[in-house]
């Protein structure tokens, strides 16, 4: 008897113990997880007024007060200037970012980013035509809201790319616009009660 007693009892206290539990997570999103897409205009910097575009896909985690990291790939591509008979930049980068505070629903932010960058470039040598260098990239933008967890995105970069076939760097730079979706919402939210 003193046992089913102890189970209708338990039975009928566990509802009570789940809502404890589920009151929390409410108060909290969790890491802002962003995954983006956009589309870059670039200035190769081979030549003067050599302009080219392409996609370019993004992920970001904030980490702590506006910090986080973010990995992108981009690949400049379409609309090759006919004085170039191949050409093609790529880069995949990770880096930081910072994220500022909102001014008017504007959110800006600066990122520093390295990795790698490949270029396809036309030559005499048939045999040399693609090569890989390392590449730093600053850049600096703004994010604007379109809902609640998708951002329009606009986004300047400046890269080096590392004694690109001598002694110089090779600097494109471009503008990016494009989208970002947060996974996980962008800052902790207030309870419905504060």
């Amino acid at each position: 008897m003193k046992l089913k007693v102890i189970l209708s009892a338990l039975v009928l206290l566990l509802p009570i113990g789940v809502m404890a539990q589920v009151e929390p997570a409410a108060k909290v999103s969790g890491l802002p997880i962003g995954i983006g897409v956009g589309f870059s205009r670039y200035d190769l910097d081979y030549g003067s007024g050599r302009y080219m575009e392409g996609p370019v896909f993004r992920a970001s985690v904030g980490i702590f007060h506006g910090l986080g990291v973010d990995v992108s790939a981009r690949s400049i591509f379409m609309n090759t200037p006919i004085e170039l008979t191949r050409m093609q930049q790529n880069t995949f980068l990770a880096g930081v970012f910072y994220e500022g505070p909102k001014v008017f629903h504007v959110r800006p932010f600066v990122r520093g980013a390295g990795g790698l960058g490949t270029i396809e470039f036309p030559s005499s040598n048939p045999y040399y035509t693609r090569d890989t260098y390392t590449v730093y990239a600053p850049s600096g933008g703004i994010e604007v809201p379109i809902t609640n967890k998708v951002y329009a995105r606009g986004e300047y970069e400046y890269q080096f790319w590392k004694d690109f076939q001598g002694p110089r760097d090779l600097t494109p730079q471009g503008f990016t616009i494009g989208v970002t979706y947060y996974l996980n919402g962008l800052h902790r939210r207030p309870h419905p009660e504060n």
